[in-house]
């Protein structure tokens, strides 16, 4: 049996999507879409979820009919204003996380395990953040955080600083890279991001080669 971790889960799912074309939350993935299918994949190891989503009169699709399903663990929370960014989104998830530790990602990660995600909460120990580092580039929405962050981000929000990498950058944080993170995920799929829509495409021929694996 899993055992749930004392954390809180984030999933940001207000973005605009350009280059995808249409909502990435709402796009199927198998059976269920990619925000049910994260949903699923968490819900074992989280009793308090939270999906920042944008304003309901600025939404391109209902959020609500995603989450008909979904466990009373799940709380749906409204970004105030449309489109201000992750960096917002990250910060009002984390100062309503009902735990210290949250684990937070985009809605666009559609082979995320949860063996990663424990992996990530484990790293933790005294830092404030644990933030993979992927061929070089840093993943702050996969990635554990203290709720205390949630101070800096608003911080540098006021200073006009935008970018989360930039953000996140100037935290106490561990920063896992490539060869640790493929002991638990050899093909690093947790990490794959979908974009554009030959993203997707990849993700998909991804997830059906593994299955193929499987099967054997």
């Amino acid at each position: 049996m899993t055992t749930v971790l004392a954390a809180s889960a984030i999933i940001l799912a207000g973005g605009q999507s350009r280059r995808m074309g249409k909502p990435k939350a709402a796009l199927l993935f198998g059976h269920s879409t990619i925000l049910e299918g994260l949903i699923a994949e968490l819900r074992n190891n989280f009793d308090d979820i939270l999906v920042i989503a944008a304003p309901e009169q600025s939404e391109p699709f209902q959020v609500e009919h995603l989450l008909r399903a979904a466990p009373s663990s799940v709380r749906l929370l409204r970004d105030p204003v449309a489109y201000r960014g992750a960096a917002y989104a990250l910060a009002q998830g984390l100062v309503a996380a009902a735990h210290e530790i949250v684990f937070a990602c985009s809605c666009d990660l559609p082979l995320l395990q949860a063996e990663v995600v424990r992996a990530l909460y484990e790293m933790l120990n005294g830092y404030d953040a644990v933030i993979p580092d992927i061929d070089g580039q840093p993943q702050p929405l996969c990635a554990v955080y203290r709720r205390t962050v949630a101070g800096c981000i608003e911080t540098q929000l006021a200073r006009s600083e935008y970018r989360l990498t930039r953000i996140t950058a100037a935290l106490r944080a561990y920063r896992p890279g490539d060869r640790e993170l493929q002991q638990i995920d050899p093909g690093l799929h947790s990490f794959m991001n979908i974009n554009t829509p030959e993203d997707y495409h990849r993700a998909l021929a991804s997830r059906q080669s593994r299955e193929r694996g499987k099967s054997r």
